[in-house]
């Protein structure tokens, strides 16, 4: 299996985050996708390739323009102030207020186009997301080239950006990039699978209304978790993609006597879909060791979830996301990917 992998990912490093009430350093950091490239080179999974570059117009097909172009323009516009720490929104557009019209201050854009706080913009983010989108891309093309299986070492994560927000560490949601590049080149249908420990909810919301891409998360219970306003196990798609989107919404505490059947229930759902390629969202974050999660799985159990994925029998594109346990992130995404590679062989 080869890995897409880009250095560029180091320009986007935040300072600080608010989290539990507390500005603490950023849990997203560099070593993440670091640890993750040392453990694919440790155990031989493959060659490591360089991303080339596609441009913006795979990006716009999914992400509106204006949102692309803010964040291009954000760290400009925030320095432009005299500013010179990390950029952070700080207002949102939430009931009551006007959607209308975007403001023309950087502080006001921050705000209209986040959900959340934990989406720090630096000097060298956009350079870091856009290289980001071109590794999942340049994966979804080796897919397209013929390639059974594909590692897209992305950094910063992707999946709970929508078309024209960003948040939860953000920016540009590659996994739905490369599923409408895989579209775009002669694949009918796509399945992406999401088992990071936080729903996906920009990608739910890219696909909601579509029956081409279907969408399957397994993820902690939003009544209790991040993102916690989607993720509902009865949000089943609206027009064409209804009954395209899958949720499986689990308890604190899950381990993998109570993940495995939940990812056999997915796998199944994959199966009925009868997809021409797979994405995984592959977050790690399921942890027993996460600092901000509440899962149990174990370093052995990622083996499991690869091998459960492999026998599917599909093309399958795997997109980094989440996990923050950085000394065990590297054993835990690798697992996977060489349980799938176990199954694959048959």
């Amino acid at each position: 299996m080869k890995t897409i992998y880009s250095d560029t990912h180091r320009l986007h490093h935040g300072k600080v985050e608010l989290i539990d009430g507390e500005m603490k350093p950023c849990f997203e950091m560099p070593k993440r996708a670091d640890t993750v490239l040392a453990r694919v080179r440790a155990v031989g999974l493959g060659e490591v390739l360089a991303p080339r570059d596609f441009g913006r117009a795979p990006i716009e097909a999914i992400h509106e323009a204006p949102f692309v172009q803010f964040l291009q323009d954000a760290w400009s516009e925030w320095t432009a102030l005299g500013r010179t720490h990390d950029a952070l929104p700080l207002v949102w557009p939430v009931r009551g207020l006007r959607t209308d019209r975007v403001p023309q201050s950087i502080d006001g854009k921050m705000g209209y186009y986040s959900m959340d706080a934990g989406v720090p913009i630096t000097a060298g983010t956009w350079t870091a997301i856009y290289q980001s989108a071109q590794v999942a891309l340049t994966a979804a093309d080796r897919m397209v080239q013929g390639d059974k299986a594909a590692f897209a070492l992305c950094r910063p994560p992707g999946h709970h950006a929508a078309a024209g927000m960003m948040g939860g560490y953000c920016y540009l949601n590659n996994a739905a990039i490369a599923a409408q590049y895989l579209r775009d080149h002669g694949a009918a249908r796509i399945l992406v699978l999401d088992v990071d420990y936080h729903h996906g909810n920009g990608t739910q919301s890219i696909f909601y209304e579509r029956g081409d891409v279907s969408f399957v998360s397994l993820h902690g219970d939003p009544l209790v978790e991040y993102p916690n306003f989607l993720g509902y196990a009865d949000e089943l798609g609206e027009g064409e993609g209804r009954g395209h989107n899958h949720n499986f919404p689990l308890p604190h505490g899950t381990a993998w006597h109570t993940y495995g059947p939940a990812l056999d229930a997915a796998c199944r759902v994959a199966e009925a879909y009868r997809p021409d390629a797979i994405i995984v969202s592959l977050g790690v974050d399921t942890f027993e060791e996460d600092p901000i999660s509440r899962f149990k799985l174990r370093s052995e159990d990622y083996l499991r979830m690869g091998e459960r994925i492999g026998a599917l029998g599909r093309p399958t594109l795997f997109v980094f996301e989440g996990g923050y346990a950085v000394d065990a992130v590297g054993v835990n995404a690798v697992n996977v990917l060489t349980g799938y590679e176990d199954a694959a062989r048959g």
